[in-house]
C-alpha cells in the first residue's frame, strides 16, 4: 500500500467512538495501533509498542492492543499479564477471525470495530465496569 490514507478521519472517529463505547463496560483499556509495515515479527512488533504506549502501567493489567501493519497485512491482539493469567488460551481466536473476515473483503474500518466491539463483550466477563473505573489510556489511534 502507498502512503494514501488507510483510514479516513472520519472512520478513525467511528473507531474510537467504538473503543468509548467498549469501555463503559469493561474496566479493560483498547488500543489500535496503525504502522504501514514492520521489520521483525508482527507479534514482537506489537509487544513493543504495548510498552512503548504504556499500556502494561494499567492498574488490573487489562490492556488489549490491536495492533496492524497495513502493508504487511498483518495484524496482532495481545492483552496484558492481568486478562491473559484469566482467560483461555483460545480467548482472542473469534475476535480476531470476524476482523479477518472483514479486512479480507476490504472493510478495515468494520473489522476494526467489530474487533474492539467483541473484545469489550469479551472483557466485561472478567473485568467488568465499576464506578470508580478511570479511563486509564487514550482511546485515540496510535501510529507508527
Amino acid at each position: 500500500m502507498s502512503k494514501e490514507v488507510f483510514l479516513s478521519p472520519e472512520e478513525e472517529q467511528e473507531i474510537v467512538a467504538a473503543i468509548t463505547m467498549a469501555e463503559k463496560e469493561t474496566s479493560g483499556e483498547i488500543r489500535v495501533h496503525i504502522e504501514n509495515a514492520c521489520a521483525i515479527a508482527p507479534f514482537d512488533r506489537a509487544l513493543i509498542v504495548f510498552e512503548e504506549l504504556k499500556m502494561h502501567e494499567t492498574e488490573l493489567k487489562n490492556g488489549v492492543l490491536i495492533y496492524l501493519a497495513v502493508a504487511d497485512k498483518a495484524f496482532v491482539i495481545c492483552g496484558d499479564k492481568g486478562i491473559n493469567d484469566l482467560v483461555p488460551p483460545d480467548f482472542w481466536d473469534s475476535t480476531k477471525e470476524a476482523m479477518q473476515f472483514h479486512f479480507k473483503n476490504g472493510n478495515f474500518k468494520e473489522g476494526l470495530i467489530d474487533g474492539i466491539q467483541k473484545a469489550g463483550t469479551q472483557l466485561k466477563t472478567y473485568f467488568p465496569w465499576k464506578k470508580e473505573d478511570a479511563n486509564e489510556l487514550s482511546n485515540e489511534i496510535s501510529k507508527g
